[in-house]
C-alpha cells in the first residue's frame, strides 16, 4: 500500500492491484464497483485544493534536492544526485586523478571511521566534515596530495548539482505563475531553496518575472538582504490620490545555502552570470557541521529571512522534494507550526515512505495530532494538477 494524501482526518492509498483506499477501505462508486484512478486522482486533487484554496496573504515554496529531480520527455531526463549516488561518483573522480588520494584513503588520513565508501554507514555529509576538519592537520608530506583531493571532491559536487532549466521537461516556471496569482501584492510569492542550480531564477525569466534573491540591482549585483522588501511599484496617472500599482510577476528567492553564481570578493558576496564565471561559489557544501556554517554570512541572513515569512500569519508553506534531515530548516519549520497557529503546511515529495529523518517523523505526529500539515505525493512536475484544482465536496 501507497500513501497519496494524507491529514489527520483521512489517508487516500493505492493498494494492489489497482485498488484505492480511504483510510485502509477500499473505495467505491455509486454502482457499488471499485472506483477508477481518474475517480481516486480527482478525490486527491480535492482535498490538496481544500487544503490550499484558502486566499492565503503569502505563500513560501520550500524546495529540496527533489526538486531539481523531476522530468522527463521524449526518454530525456534531469535528475538530481542522491548522497549515495554522489559518494560513488567522488569515488570514481578521485581515482581517475592520479594527483589525488581514494575516497578510502581520504577516509584513513581524516580519521573518518567508515573506511568503505560502499558501505551503508558511510555517510558522506559526515565523511566531507572529516576531510575538511582534519585538513590543517594532515602530514607534510601528503598536504598537496590530500588538498588537491579535497578539490576534487568539492569540484565534483559543484559539478553534478548544475543543471539547465528546459521548459519541455520541468514545470518549474507553472509553479511560479499558478502560485504567484494566489497572492495579493504587496505580498509577494517566496521561493526558497537549498538547492545551488539556477532553475528557478531561469524559469522566472523565462516568464518574464523579476527576482529579488537578496542582490542589488546595479552592473555589479551584491548582496544586501534589504532586497527582500523591495517590490516594483509605478504611480497611476490622472488620480488625485498618491495610489501605486504594484508590478505583479515579482518574486522573492532565499537561496538557503548558495549559489553557483555567487562568489566572494575583498568586500561583498557577489553575483556573477553566467555561472560558468564563478571558480569558487558561495555553497554550503554537504557536510555534518553546515548547521554551524549557517550562522556565517550571508547564510545567517537568509535563514532569518525564511524564519520571518513562515512566522508570519495566514500563511501557507509548501515544501517540494525536502526530506526534512537538514537540521537547521526542520527546527524552524517545526518551531513555525507549532507557533504559529495561521501556518498551514502541504509537504509533498515524490514518495511518503521510507523517511526516517527526525524531522519529517515530527511533522507526521504533529498532522495525527491535528495541526494544519497534509502530505502529497507528488514531484514538482505533479504539482502544478493540484495547485490548479477547484475544491468539490464529497
Amino acid at each position: 500500500m501507497s500513501n497519496i494524501f494524507s491529514s489527520g482526518k483521512l489517508t487516500l492509498s493505492r493498494g494492489g492491484s489497482d485498488q484505492y483506499l480511504l483510510n485502509g477501505v477500499k473505495m467505491l462508486d455509486a454502482d457499488n464497483q471499485p472506483i477508477k484512478e481518474a475517480e481516486f486522482e480527482s478525490r486527491v486533487s480535492n482535498e490538496v485544493a481544500r487544503f490550499i484554496n484558502n486566499n492565503y496573504s503569502q505563500i513560501v515554496f520550500l524546495a529540496g534536492a527533489g526538486a531539481s529531480i523531476t522530468g522527463q520527455q521524449d526518454s530525456q531526463s534531469i535528475r538530481g544526485r542522491s548522497m549515495r549516488e554522489l559518494t560513488g561518483i567522488i569515488a570514481d573522480a578521485l581515482d581517475a586523478d592520479e594527483k589525488a588520494f581514494s575516497i578510502s584513503q581520504m577516509a584513513r588520513y581524516s580519521k573518518y571511521k567508515f573506511i568503505d565508501p560502499t558501505s551503508e554507514d558511510f555517510q558522506l555529509e559526515n565523511f566531507i566534515s572529516a576531510v575538511q576538519s582534519a585538513q590543517p592537520y594532515i602530514a607534510i608530506d601528503k598536504q598537496s596530495k590530500y588538498n588537491k583531493s579535497v578539490s576534487v571532491i568539492l569540484e565534483t559536487i559543484i559539478r553534478n548539482t548544475s543543471y539547465d532549466y528546459d521548459d519541455r521537461l520541468l514545470k518549474h516556471a507553472q509553479i511560479i505563475n499558478i502560485l504567484s496569482s494566489r497572492i495579493t501584492p504587496p505580498n509577494k510569492l517566496t521561493i526558497a531553496t537549498t538547492n545551488y542550480d539556477t532553475l528557478f531564477e531561469e524559469a522566472a525569466a523565462r516568464i518574464a518575472y523579476t527576482v529579488m534573491d537578496g542582490f542589488t540591482a546595479d552592473i555589479d549585483p551584491h548582496f544586501d538582504p534589504d532586497v527582500f522588501e523591495w517590490n516594483l511599484v509605478k504611480d497611476i496617472p490622472n488620480l488625485a490620490t498618491a495610489e501605486l500599482e504594484y508590478k505583479k510577476q515579482v518574486i522573492n528567492l532565499i537561496k538557503l545555502h548558495g549559489s553557483l553564481t555567487w562568489q566572494f570578493d575583498d568586500e561583498h558576496i557577489l553575483r556573477r552570470l553566467p555561472r560558468n564565471l564563478v571558480n569558487s561559489p558561495v555553497m554550503i557544501f554537504p557536510s555534518a557541521n553546515k548547521y554551524m556554517q549557517s550562522y556565517t554570512e550571508p547564510y545567517f541572513e537568509l535563514f532569518s529571512k525564511f524564519q520571518e515569512l513562515i512566522n508570519r500569519p495566514n500563511t501557507l508553506l509548501i515544501a517540494n522534494g525536502f526530506s526534512f534531515g537538514d537540521t537547521h530548516i526542520a527546527e524552524m519549520v517545526y518551531h513555525a507550526v507549532t507557533h504559529n497557529s495561521g501556518l498551514s503546511l502541504l509537504v509533498s515529495d515524490y514518495s511518503l515512505e521510507g523517511h526516517d529523518a527526525r524531522g519529517w517523523k515530527l511533522l507526521e505526529g504533529l498532522k495525527d495530532s491535528g495541526y494544519s500539515i497534509v502530505f502529497l505525493q507528488a514531484v514538482l512536475n505533479k504539482l502544478p494538477r493540484y495547485l490548479e484544482a477547484e475544491s468539490n465536496e464529497y
